[in-house]
Parts: structure tokens; C-alpha cells; sequence
């Protein structure tokens, strides 16, 4: 049997990782709901943007994805140690192949925050449209 899963396209470690992992994917963990930064950050803007056919993609500087449909970029600040404010950028997207991605940049102060947006709609940039951030400034780090 080993020296059929040798010649057989699925490695045999990634063969038993999936088995193994199966049944954590079938008992729904997943994201927890919930705004997509941490506790006591201060978003002060949103943008969000769509691509129902797939061929949007973006890039920053931690990150990107190509064949996207979905992105939304937040902009403020999040508590980082003893640091209560420390600039970033955080964004959570889906693409065709992927239904939840995530990622975040955090500021050391020596470079831009920055993201390119490319074959996508822009449907909303402004102040955040989530009612649970004003909530989120009590949650999880308490002050210093």
C-alpha cells in the first residue's frame, strides 16, 4: 500500500492531514462573527468594493489575491502591547476558489499604508458602516 501512495498524485501526508482535519471541518469552525479587527481599535475608514464575475483583484503590502468578489478594506488604528495606537490596515475579501480571506498591515511609522484595487467596483467608502465597531472599543484589551 505505501508504494501505491508514492506513485499516486496526493502525497500521503497531505492525504492523512485531510483526514485528519476533517472532522474539525464538518463541526463548523470557522471565523467567529464579529468585526474582522481586534477589540479597542479605532476604524475611522471603510471602503468596500465588488466584482461579481470574478475578475476583480487587489494587492497590499501584506498581501492580495486575484479573482476576487469581494473586498472590504478598514483604515484606523489597532492596540498593538502597550501601544493603543498603532496605525493599520486591515481587509477581508472572497475570491472564487476562496470564501473567507483575511489580512492585516500594521504600521511600524517608516512606510505608507497602501493597496491597489484593480477590476473591481468601489460600492461604498466613508466612515464605518458597522454599528458593532463603536461596541468593539470594549471588548478584549483593557487600558494601560
Amino acid at each position: 500500500m505505501y508504494a501505491g501512495l508514492m506513485r499516486s498524485r496526493i502525497p500521503a501526508g497531505l492525504l492523512l492531514a485531510s483526514q485528519a482535519m476533517g472532522p474539525l471541518w464538518a463541526q463548523g469552525y470557522g471565523p467567529a462573527p464579529g468585526p474582522p479587527y481586534p477589540g479597542n481599535s479605532e476604524i475611522t475608514f471603510e471602503w468596500n468594493y465588488s466584482s461579481p464575475s470574478g475578475v476583480g483583484s487587489f494587492t497590499c503590502p501584506s498581501g492580495g489575491a486575484n479573482h476576487v468578489t469581494k473586498l472590504t478594506i478598514f483604515l484606523g488604528t489597532i492596540p498593538v502591547g502597550s501601544l493603543r495606537d498603532t496605525p493599520a490596515l486591515l481587509y477581508n475579501f472572497s475570491t472564487i476558489e476562496v470564501p473567507d480571506g483575511n489580512g492585516f498591515v500594521a504600521s511600524t511609522g517608516l512606510g505608507a499604508l497602501s493597496c491597489q484595487v484593480n477590476g473591481m467596483t468601489l460600492d461604498y467608502s466613508g466612515p464605518p458602516r458597522s454599528a458593532s465597531q463603536n461596541s468593539s472599543k470594549r471588548d478584549s484589551v483593557p487600558d494601560r
